[in-house]
């Protein structure tokens, strides 16, 4: 059986001292209170819930699945998820980081961040369920009106209802564009909606009594393609002016589908029979509103599998500690025994450390990019929400692709850990790659992504945002450039930089005479800018634990075992990971032609 430890170490290096997390909510009058005692103490019962409630139930919970009831159109999700959901509820959980107006905690979202990695870690499947309802109380919280406010955000807050997003139809997906459900506006002012919408997660389940959907629908005058799409709240149950529940709405699960992973979650055919909404927004505004809950589930997504890496390291690393087979190429490392554990591997070790470098740098980012949230949504000054707003525009690609990515690289490279047992059901791995799997694919592919990034975040501004980005990486060269026991770190990072500003003006150029040069260069690009954030969290990383251990050495102390760890990860990631860059960039280089001039080929 696998296990789980929440890594409640680590997440406290990165929120206070690589991130200095306290210093930084000062400056946000909403969060000033919140000091480093209080996050943790969050941060360590929330780790007790996920490893003590929620992980048991994640290989039941993936063998059994979801059951539909066709008659009545419900859906049972596995034994145990609604207990544990319901301790989720009364544990306070759904509202820590939500709007005290509405009865939230009023927590950082970075909190939250690390909250959901653990729970992420501890089952996919389950936390979509309160994940889903996160994005659709942003998107109502940002965009709906005060009574939509207040007849809905209170009940998500709480967690009583679940929320989820509509958007995927069967002939389109990304291309929302071509979407095809109708809403017909009502002389009450309501809306009835009828069409299909398929992939939608959680879309029905017995967790809580009601469900708040948010579709993407057209009205009757709506212009073609994606300027004439608008956003509707239509929930299971109607709901009356006083927020009690009314008769069943005309939306419901026409059939689950069967999937690679998740089996856990629900996920549906979604129906709509003259369906009762309310408008959100603006009219034919719809994607402007929804894109508040697709960036936040994009930045979730980019967890998960920064969640699944974690988990997938601890049991690797266990049975590597525990596991004999053969000896050691350099001589007997376990006389007592009949074989050597087989950590003692240089490839075991290669596929360990794979993964360890990529949980940790990738937690790094996530927990920077929640703190971006917190200034963009909190600071005081305008400017600096602005700032904050960009550098999170540029870097939720990179979250969502590059983490993704990376995660199903570390849980493969785990699962292989293990040999054949990797394969079988009962160690928990090979349900880590297929849950991984899906990560990739849904809340925009990793392709759209890089389109996003390059083709809209980086040239769609001539570079200004990844320049931005660039002057952090700078600075720390800068201040770093002459310590000599940085150099391992601080000249690769300064040498990527520079190879990225030119790559970008290179792919610039070339496009602009065939726009095909940006769909066959994105994909290694975004990898590419991917290594350079990651690659300078890793140095400031290492610049922590260098200063760390001299200090340790100076006061004649033990060196702590957790820098040294730090150290040597960085280490890894720059002298086996990030060399990647040098195989993408000669793929950038070679162009479109070598992929559009395939017709025999592909014939």
């Amino acid at each position: 059986m696998p296990v789980y430890n929440p890594p409640l170490r680590d997440m406290q290096f990165v929120l206070h001292e690589l991130l200095n997390v306290s210093a930084e909510l000062k400056a946000l009058p909403k969060h000033a209170d919140t000091d480093a005692d209080t996050i943790n103490a969050v941060l360590e019962e929330g780790g007790k819930f996920a490893a003590e409630v929620v992980f048991p139930l994640n290989i039941s919970g993936d063998t059994q699945g979801c059951q539909l009831n066709r008659d009545t159109h419900e859906v049972k999700a596995p034994d145990g998820f609604k207990a544990a959901y319901e301790q989720y509820v009364a544990g306070g959980w759904p509202s820590l980081s939500c709007d005290p107006e509405f009865g939230g905690q009023g927590l950082p979202f970075v909190v939250n961040q690390c909250f959901y990695e653990m729970l992420n870690s501890a089952n996919q499947a389950w936390t979509m369920y309160p994940g889903l309802s996160h994005g659709a109380y942003e998107c109502l919280h940002a965009h709906g009106t005060p009574e939509q406010k207040a007849l809905y955000l209170p009940k998500l807050t709480s967690g009583e209802w679940t929320g989820t997003m509509c958007l995927t139809e069967p002939h389109c997906g990304t291309d929302l564009g071509l979407l095809r459900t109708k809403a017909e506006p009502q002389a009450d002012g309501t809306y009835k909606l009828s069409g299909q919408k398929i992939f939608i997660s959680a879309g029905e389940h017995d967790l809580a009594p009601n469900i708040v959907h948010l579709v993407l629908a057209r009205l009757p005058d709506a212009p073609p393609g994606s300027k004439g799409i608008s956003l509707f709240i239509v929930p299971k149950f109607k709901v009356a002016a006083d927020g009690s529940m009314g008769e069943r709405n005309g939306i419901y699960c026409g059939g689950l589908e069967h999937k690679m992973g998740i089996h856990g979650n629900a996920t549906c055919q979604m129906v709509l029979d003259e369906a009762v909404g309310t408008l959100v927004g603006q009219p034919n505004k719809g994607l402007a509103a929804m894109f508040v809950m697709m960036n936040a589930a994009r930045l979730g997504v980019g967890n998960q599998s920064l969640g699944l890496t974690e988990v997938a390291y601890q049991n690797a690393l266990a049975y590597a500690k525990d596991r004999v087979q053969m000896r050691s190429l350099t001589g007997v490392k376990a006389p007592g025994k009949p074989a050597d554990p087989i950590i003692v591997h240089p490839d075991v070790r290669r596929m360990l450390m794979t993964a360890k470098a990529y949980a940790e740098g990738g937690r790094a980012l996530a927990c920077y990019c929640a703190l971006l949230l917190d200034k963009e949504l909190n600071h005081p000054d305008e400017a600096v929400r602005a700032e904050a707003a960009e550098a999170v525009a540029l870097l939720t690609p990179i979250v969502k692709a590059f983490t993704t990515d990376n995660a199903w690289e570390a849980t493969s490279a785990c699962q292989q850990v293990f040999g054949g047992h990797g394969y079988i059901k009962e160690w928990g791995m090979e349900q880590f790659v297929r849950d991984a799997r899906i990560n990739m694919i849904y809340e925009g592919t990793n392709t759209i992504q890089s389109l996003d990034l390059l083709g809209r975040k980086v040239l769609g501004n001539q570079g200004a945002t990844l320049k931005k980005f660039g002057k952090l990486v700078e600075q720390l060269v800068k201040a770093e450039m002459a310590n000599e026991a940085m150099g391992e770190f601080i000249k690769p990072l300064a040498d990527l930089g520079q190879k990225l500003t030119q790559l970008t003006g290179e792919v610039g150029m070339k496009a602009m005479s065939n726009a095909d040069e940006v769909g066959a260069a994105a994909v290694d690009y975004l990898r590419v800018v991917g290594h350079l954030v990651l690659g300078y969290f890793w140095a400031r990383s290492a610049q922590i634990a260098l200063a760390k251990l001299a200090e340790a050495e100076e006061e004649a102390q033990r060196p702590d075992p957790f820098y040294q760890a730090k150290l040597q990860t960085a280490r890894f990631y720059f002298t086996r990971l990030m060399p990647e860059t040098s195989t993408l960039m000669r793929r950038i280089r070679a162009g479109s032609d070598v992929l559009m001039d395939t017709d025999a080929a592909l014939a």
